[in-house]
């Protein structure tokens, strides 16, 4: 298989972290979303979107949307399960997971910034401030709706929400947001970057990586 995918990006992010905790082989072709490599008439015929991830599959066949990945790699993989068989645990998971990738991520992402700042005139001190303006109301959500406890969202492996919220967070950290105040969203960041598949995945372990890179989330 084939995963291209943005260092920084947190959606790449959640598939490289659950491709490597099953296990599977693949192989990263870095997208430049900073250079616009996302543009370039051979990606967009890969993904119409114009966006990271995009993974491909042995016999061709594209895949777009990391939620839908996800959903993707734990059927055909069902181990380690990332998503919950159980139709309330399951809903209940997914909750979490939506909460970031359809409430938190899509106000923070490259594309939406880059029209704040194109279009409406933001500062890169106000762009930064309304990306940490959404983070902090979403992760506000994240700790009213995780359970107590000391392991991971909900159990004692990680899970599509436990992917999701790590991802963001990496973004949380890079922008400056106060953690203290969402001690259970930091708890599973925690937890998760001890396992060393879920830790390979991070920005900064990746060929890709680029410490000089402008916004792109």
């Amino acid at each position: 298989m084939k995963l291209y995918s943005y260092w920084r990006s947190t959606t790449s992010y959640r598939i490289r972290a659950a491709l490597n905790l099953k296990g599977l082989a693949y192989d990263t072709v870095p997208v430049d979303l900073v250079a616009g490599d996302q543009s370039a008439p051979d990606y967009v015929a890969l993904n119409a979107g114009k966006g990271v991830p995009t993974l491909v599959l042995e016999d061709g066949t594209a895949l777009t949307q990391s939620m839908a990945i996800l959903e993707y790699i734990d059927t055909t993989w069902p181990e380690p399960r990332l998503i919950p068989a159980d139709a309330l645990l399951r809903a209940q998971v997914m909750a979490v997971a939506h909460t970031v990738a359809l409430d938190i991520h899509p106000v923070n992402n490259l594309r939406l910034i880059g029209q704040l700042r194109t279009r409406f005139g933001a500062t890169p001190d106000q762009a930064t401030d309304w990306m940490c303006h959404w983070m902090n109301e979403g992760f506000a959500a994240l700790e009213a709706m995780l359970p107590d406890g000391d392991s991971f969202a909900f159990g004692h492996a990680p899970n599509i929400a436990d992917i999701c919220i790590t991802a963001q967070v990496y973004n949380a950290h890079r922008w400056g947001v106060d953690l203290t105040h969402f001690p259970k969203t930091a708890r599973i960041e925690r937890l998760c970057l001890n396992i060393p598949a879920i830790a390979d995945a991070h920005p900064d372990t990746q060929p890709d990586n680029r410490t000089d890179a402008k916004v792109a989330t």
